[in-house]
């Protein structure tokens, strides 16, 4: 959830000709990564959870890009994105730990 306020921050301040490109994807791709987890979790099987798990990573790796694709347009240049680089980090280490536990 700290993620997703992390990003809202950042796009708030993205040009407005961007509202309905990386602005739009940005934040869908952060609601994407914790809703996909829960629906998972409550599918009740483990085969069901572990592919929802797989989804939520797959939205992290497509926020990842288009943070870096931001960085590089200098579309928050004033804003510090070590927050949200380091909020990601850690949200795809437990999404990649919890994946592997549910292989074993």
């Amino acid at each position: 959830m700290d993620l997703i306020v992390a990003v809202y921050n950042i796009t708030e301040n993205f040009p407005k000709s961007e509202i309905y490109g990386l602005t739009s994807q940005m934040r869908r791709c952060s609601v994407s990564i914790p809703s996909n987890i829960a629906e998972g979790r409550r599918r009740g099987s483990k085969k069901d959870y572990r592919q929802f798990l797989i989804m939520a990573y797959a939205s992290g790796a497509e926020l990842e890009t288009q943070i870096e694709i931001t960085k590089r347009l200098l579309f928050g240049k004033e804003f510090d994105y070590a927050k949200v680089d380091s909020l990601l980090d850690e949200v795809m280490r437990i999404l990649n730990k919890i994946t592997n536990a549910l292989n074993s």
